[in-house]
Formats: structure tokens, sequence, C-alpha cells
């Protein structure tokens, strides 16, 4: 069964953009440090995707838009490369670039691995910076602190870290990731023990949301928009074409209520463009999806009605 289940590559360009360049507190050097500078970096995120969606979140909540530009690519893309399909010519407005490859291939010619988002590019020479989208936001939050906005919320709460870093890694082992296990299994017998395990967390969270407002309490923090990228995708796609059909999210009181709390919350649900995620998902995977036929369904306006939980 081992060699059936579905394993993501998460070996990353480990750079990671820091205030003076300086050695981060917190996690991995294994890249080289870029410093921090206004203007000098372009954010790519497309908004199919839920690792980029949680890019374009943490910079929205911050308020770091009028210092890292947003190039986003269209929903679909080929074994090369995202393209810039939607701007005006297909190419990115800044970087002048059709496929985000070429900033990968300008840094690194002999890149083989996936042209994935998020990436930051350096807007000058046009060469990837990073593409390890962990990294990416927490360093929004630690590292970007002169520009941004006073009223942001605290995602990474120090007295909380500690648990906060064992909830997120539950949230991306068995939620974020479970649903592309279930989704890309090779066989019977992975696909159900992919599924069981999602199931597990997600009657967990229902659990847990039920006597809290967020994930770690009364304020949002990065946790949040982990799991969040994943519940607004779930029933548009996770639920029929991954096969994650116990039940649908919107069958789950608790986190059905949460998931719309945080999709009204302002720098969330505007992020959102479910005819681009359901194109995405329907169109790229062939392997599941054979006839690339896009469901019309189910309703985006169901994400606006009252969640009661204020």
């Amino acid at each position: 069964m081992a060699d059936k289940s579905f394993r993501r590559d998460m070996n990353y360009v480990p750079d990671r953009i820091t205030k003076d360049a300086r050695r981060p507190e917190h996690g991995p050097v294994d890249g080289e440090l870029w410093p921090v500078e206004p203007d000098r970096y372009r954010l790519i995120a497309a908004p199919a995707c839920p690792w980029a969606n949680r890019s374009v979140i943490v910079r929205k909540l911050l308020g770091l838009e009028d210092v890292i530009s947003l190039g986003q690519p269209g929903p679909t893309h080929d074994e090369r490369s995202w393209t810039f399909d939607l701007d005006p010519g297909g190419r990115d407005p800044v970087l002048g670039i059709e496929r985000l490859q070429e900033a990968y291939f300008r840094r690194f010619p002999d890149y083989r691995r996936g042209i994935t988002v998020p990436a930051i590019v350096e807007v000058s020479s046009g060469k990837l910076v990073t593409n390890d989208f962990p990294w990416i936001t927490h360093d929004f939050w630690h590292e970007w602190t002169d520009y941004i906005k006073p009223d942001a919320p605290d995602l990474w709460p120090a007295a909380l870290r500690e648990e906060m870093d064992v909830v997120m890694e539950r949230i991306f082992t068995e939620i974020n990731n479970g649903v592309y296990r279930c989704g890309f299994a090779g066989s019977q017998e992975a696909y159900e023990e992919a599924y069981d395990r999602l199931w597990t967390s997600l009657d967990w969270l229902e659990e847990r949301l039920a006597g809290r407002r967020y994930l770690m309490g009364d304020t949002i923090t990065e946790a949040d928009i982990r799991l969040f990228t994943t519940l607004v995708r779930f029933d548009a796609v996770y639920h029929g074409h991954f096969k994650c059909n116990r039940q649908k999210l919107s069958e789950m009181p608790v986190l059905w209520a949460y998931a719309r709390d945080l999709y009204q919350t302002p720098g969330f649900g505007e992020t959102i463009d479910f005819e681009q995620i359901k194109t995405h998902y329907y169109v790229v995977h062939t392997s599941i999806n054979p006839t690339q036929i896009v469901p019309k369904g189910p309703d985006p306006e169901a994400w606006l009605t009252p969640h009661g939980r204020g």
C-alpha cells in the first residue's frame, strides 16, 4: 500500500526574506537570506490554489498590499507551469512573463521540481526568491513588522505558539494534505486509510470549535487561515472530485458556521473565486476527471448566509 499512497514533495527553495537579512528567530535557514524591502518583491499566487490562497489572505490581513505586489496566474496549467493567461497579452504586467517557470529558470536554469505557487519573485531581476509556502506567511508576520497596519490581527500570539504549532501540524498533515491523499490515492486500501484519517480530524475540529469561535480562542490566527483554505474548497471540489464524501461541509453544523464566519470576515471571502477553483481541479486533474467537465454547483451565495457565531 505504501507505494500507492499520495506523498507531497515538500522540497522547496528554502530562501527567506527577513528584516535586514538577519537570521530569523524561528525556523530553518537552509538557503539565502534576503532583506525586507518595499516594492522589491512580487507575490505570485493563483486564486485557485489553497496554498497560494493562504499567502494572499495573510498579505491582506496584515495590510502589506502597498509593499508587496501581487500577480495572479489563471486557474489552469500544463506540465510546464502556471500561466498568466488572464492578464492582458497573457503576461504578468509587472514581470512581463507568460509563465511562472521563467522566474524559476532565471534563478535556477536547470530547475527540475514542480513550478509551484505561492512564489515570491524579485521584481528587478525577475528571479524566484522562494516558494517555501509555510515560511512565506510566517515571515510576513514576523519580519515585515515595520509595514504591518496597526489594527492587524496577531496571527502568531506568543503565548499560544506552542499549542498552535501542534494544531497547525495536524491541520496540514490530516486535512490540508489529507484531501489530496484521498484524491490521489493509487489503491482502494490507500484511499480508505486516507479517508478515515481525514474524517477523524474533521470530527475533532467539529468538537474543538463547538466551544470556541476560532481555533485558538477568541481571535483569528494563522491556524484559522490554514484551515479555511481547505474548508472553502470542500463542497465545491474535495467532496466529489477527491471522494471525501462522508458528508458535505454544509452538513457539519459547527464547521460550516465557522467557515462562513471566516468567509464573511474582511480579508477572506474576497480572495475566493469559486469558478477558478473548480476550473483548476476539474480541468487540470485529467487522471481523476478525464472529461474535464466543470460542475455548475454548489451555489456560492450559501457562504453569505448568517453563521451565528458572533
